[in-house]
């Protein structure tokens, strides 16, 4: 891939929440992004790393996560192609949690000197990122909301809501319809929810007609109701109007 081709994700990422002029495309379009495929379940960045560049989902999905000590896994957030889930390593000394991939993921690696120079350059980009990242930390509002006063089929319809809204915004959803390359594990580990439980849930969802999952594929086939039972309301990713919803 091409520097060129490996910044269109996040150029779509970044102009679904802010403008973007053609002079600060160009920019993001040259920035030196080295690319690398990682297996799934391998770390990406461990916990306590200190790293010198910013992580860029290219294809297949990351997310973050934190290990306890007798081996429980919490997963904080999924991340989809055009992601980068750790801005925030450009200004704290080290990763407090891991990055890792959830599947077969491609990774562009962006030098921190670079994402400095960038944004020296450019303040309008400075406010493109930090309002990235305040959405990043209203989707962790949203996520702790779930685990801490949404039901289980809340919770899980909210997350497949979000999870459609982000894949739109960067081309990626076909109609109602997306790849979800994670098991029942993995939800039930995002969800604070067990792997029955979420089967459970899942059944219910299918029995009501609300979504379809076959293959690692989710359709959602009655988005009005699927956002009732979700009680969602999308405010909160902060995403440019769009009216073909």
């Amino acid at each position: 891939m091409t520097p060129g081709h490996n910044a269109i994700l996040l150029l779509r990422r970044l102009e679904s929440i802010a403008s973007l002029a053609d002079e600060e495309r160009r920019a993001l379009e040259n920035l030196p992004i080295s690319a690398k495929v990682i297996p799934p379940h391998q770390d990406i960045v461990r916990g306590k790393e200190r790293t010198s560049h910013c992580c860029l989902v290219l294809e297949g999905w990351a997310y973050r996560y934190k290990m306890l000590h007798e081996g429980r896994r919490q997963i904080l957030s999924l991340h989809i192609p055009g992601d980068a889930p750790d801005l925030h390593s450009l200004y704290l000394d080290e990763m407090d949690h891991a990055l890792g991939a959830l599947s077969r993921v491609t990774v562009g690696f962006i030098p921190h000197e670079a994402i400095h120079n960038l944004i020296r350059r450019f303040p309008n980009l400075v406010a493109a990122l930090w309002r990235e990242t305040l959405i990043d930390a209203a989707i962790f509002c949203e996520r702790i909301t779930s685990l801490g006063q949404r039901d289980a089929s809340k919770r899980l319809a909210h997350l497949f809501c979000e999870l459609y809204l982000r894949l739109r915004a960067v081309g990626l959803a076909d109609g109602h319809s997306y790849a979800l390359p994670v098991t029942q594990l993995d939800l039930s580990d995002a969800l604070g929810m067990t792997n029955v439980h979420v089967n459970r849930v899942l059944q219910e969802l299918r029995r009501r007609e609300l979504i379809t999952l076959r293959g690692g594929r989710l359709t959602i086939n009655h988005w009005p109701e699927l956002v009732e039972v979700a009680e969602f309301d999308a405010g909160y990713l902060h995403l440019r109007p769009r009216a073909d919803l």
